[in-house]
């Protein structure tokens, strides 16, 4: 120990300096102990060690070559230190590369710790040291030079290297927890090679245990990867399914020699890339040079509007932006380059060729990728797939492929997803057969075996169309039963039953209405459609159409809900409808045209004076002179639902392709 009118240790620094650089300047500890990371693979260590304990303290113990008493002095101790201009540009057992620069980075620790312990070994001779934040803050006030504590070093810190151990931690700065520290300084450092150390090898522990690939938490999330030059990365590193690609350029300029290393990948999702809390956020692609990160992020520089980009991640290795006979570029906290010197300017050129390039083959490889999967999840699409005639497989894989790799927002994003198949199958069918009758238009001649394969498309689109529309149909007459009260279904039926005769009859899929016919049925019989029920003057409202159906004429009658007839008065009403039609369709050179009369009712009508008929028999019976028939509200949506059920289940067809749209809803 040195008497207390000599001081040992001694050292200067400016009140802005360390609020600029040290306190102010990093936000979280990881980036601080970056620092003191790169510190230890600047002193030749093999292995530097974390000892995280909570909020207590932080221990950071490196094997490296140690300082002396001068060295703490002129070097640790002396902000802004030029290690490269003093020592040269590597190491001196291991001659590799420094990665300080500025010699700013001991001020890092200030920004988590008021208190700083450094402790170093060097030839058998043990230093120890303590630093106030408060009582550095004091001198510097009063402008005195700041004299750190000597202190006794601990035995476990008095063997070889140097360990700093931080105190009196700053909550919200020093909030990681291990795991969390352990995956974002395996991001910070290409260093996870585990070479012995003899062999000049170098690791960091984290509380005794080894970052490995196995940290990187965004190699797990990766479908794809772009590797420059080779692939460098150890397979037991990448998801077992991950498809490699290797770009061959890796030039960025000739004549510097400026070249790159490292990968980039694409994740399943963006989402796999945001929602990591330990390891923060994954979308970035951080620039290192020397080993360690000198910009966080660069896909933003890029201009880069394609939808790869929001699936990208990666590590570019560019050690030209830290050349020692160039300008520093990086800013003090290593987050940033300076952005119009050439060396920035030309990598962001590079990359942005390299972003369009793995783009390409992204849109080409990521559909065939999300076709397996999705063909594998819903079986039904894989039996369509395997319908299709063989040179329209691939095209039907890609297809569901992209649909897949769409992405949704929201609750809704599998119905979605599903809807969107459903409508890309049906596509597919019209655009296959739109395809092969192109195909035929280059025939020379045309024989009765090339029209086959257009006749079997022709009938797979129109069972796929039709078997579509019979299920919109069938929801349709759902959400009719679904209404219970009778002034709706009156609202309803008179709002959709003249414009979907289906509801009547499943055959009736092409009725047509004409006004035209309309207009002459009025001309013929003024009160045929202009009176209502009690033989009043309708006010817009119209309850009789007419329509013709495969060469059948039709008369539709809709009366009110709650609306009480008697079977004589419709009988009579229908004939008056049958007669009339049919003097007009003769005077338009249709004699024998087939007329029916269909009346809609809610209520079953009297029968008054049936006799001894049964009430139906007579109904029956009355409605014969006009060729007509009743359909009651109820019934008919009942009846309607079970003919089109029937029919998709009588078509082999439509019920094939039924069952695969059912397994997406």
């Amino acid at each position: 120990m040195s008497s207390a009118s000599e001081p040992k240790f001694s050292m200067t620094v400016d009140m802005s300096v360390l609020e600029a650089l040290g306190i102010n300047l990093y936000s979280n500890a990881a980036a601080v102990l970056s620092e003191l990371v790169a510190n230890a693979w600047d002193a030749d260590a093999s292995e530097v060690s974390i000892r995280w304990e909570g909020t207590e303290e932080i221990v950071i113990k490196d094997d490296g070559a140690g300082m002396s008493v001068a060295s703490l002095n002129g070097r640790f101790l002396k902000v802004g230190y030029q290690k490269r201009a003093t020592e040269g540009a590597c190491s001196a057992r291991w001659k590799r590369p420094f990665m300080g620069r500025k010699g700013i980075g001991k001020l890092s620790v200030f920004s988590i710790a008021d208190e700083v312990d450094v402790f170093s070994s060097h030839e058998g001779i043990v230093s120890g040291l303590r630093i106030s934040v408060h009582d550095l803050r004091e001198s510097i006030k009063a402008a005195k030079p700041y004299y750190p504590k000597e202190i006794d070093v601990p035995s476990a810190y008095s063997k070889t290297g140097t360990a700093i151990v931080l105190k009196k931690l700053r909550p919200k700065r020093a909030d990681l927890t291990a795991a969390a520290l352990r995956k974002r300084l395996a991001r910070r450092f290409d260093v996870l090679d585990l070479k012995k150390p003899d062999e000049g090898g170098f690791r960091i522990v984290i509380n005794d245990s080894p970052i490995t690939y196995e940290d990187r938490q965004e190699l797990k999330k990766l479908e794809f990867i772009w590797e420059f030059g080779r692939e460098s990365i150890p397979d037991k590193a990448l998801p077992p399914n991950i498809q490699r690609f290797v770009f061959k350029d890796t030039v960025v300029d000739a004549t510097g020699g400026w070249k790159v290393a490292g990968w980039i990948g694409t994740a399943k999702t963006p989402t796999e890339l945001t929602d990591d809390l330990e390891a923060g956020s994954l979308k970035n692609i951080i620039v290192l040079a020397r080993k360690r990160p000198i910009q966080e992020g660069i896909i933003e520089k890029l201009d880069f509007s394609r939808l790869f980009g929001n699936y990208v991640t990666g590590q570019i290795e560019a050690d030209f932006l830290d050349l020692d006979d160039h300008d520093d570029i990086a800013t003090s906290d290593r987050q940033r380059l300076i952005e119009d010197d050439p060396r920035v300017l030309a990598l962001q050129n590079f990359m942005r060729q390299r972003f369009l390039e793995a783009s390409q083959q992204w849109a080409e490889a990521r559909p065939k990728r999300e076709a397996v999967d999705a063909i594998a999840r819903y079986p039904k699409i894989r039996d369509w797939i395997n319908g299709r005639p063989p040179w329209q497989r691939k095209a039907a894989e890609r297809m569901i492929g992209t649909i897949a790799t769409l992405e949704f927002e929201g609750t809704s994003a599998t119905s979605d997803r599903h809807a969107l198949f459903r409508s890309g199958i049906l596509a597919f069918e019209r655009v296959g057969l739109r395809q092969t009758i192109e195909d035929l238009q280059h025939l020379s001649t045309m024989k009765a075996v090339d029209l086959l394969p257009v006749l079997a498309e022709q009938d797979s689109y129109e069972s796929a169309l039709y078997m579509d529309i019979l299920r919109s149909r069938l929801e349709a007459i759902s959400s009719f039963r679904e209404i219970s009260h009778a002034d709706e279904k009156e609202k309803v039926l008179q709002q959709h039953l003249y414009s979907h005769l289906w509801l009547l009859d499943a055959s009736w899929e092409r009725a047509s209405q004409s006004e035209t016919m309309e207009e002459d049925l009025r001309r013929i019989a003024p009160g045929l459609f202009s009176l209502d029920d009690e033989g009043k003057e309708r006010t817009g409202r119209i309850d009789i159409r007419y329509a013709t159906i495969s060469g059948q004429h039709l008369i539709v009658e809709l009366k009110r809900y709650a609306r009480k007839t008697d079977i004589d008065e419709l009988a009579k009403q229908g004939a008056k409808y049958a007669v009339t039609l049919r003097d007009l369709l003769e005077q338009q050179g249709q004699p024998n045209a087939e007329i029916e009369v269909v009346f809609v009712l809610g209520q079953k009508p009297t029968a008054k004076e049936r006799g001894m008929l049964a009430e139906q028999q007579y109904i029956d019976q009355q409605l014969r002179t006009c060729n007509g028939r009743i359909v009651y509200y109820d019934e008919m949506i009942t009846n309607a639902q079970k003919q089109y059920a029937d029919y998709l289940e009588a078509r082999d067809e439509a019920k094939r392709l039924n069952q695969v749209l059912d397994s997406l809803i």
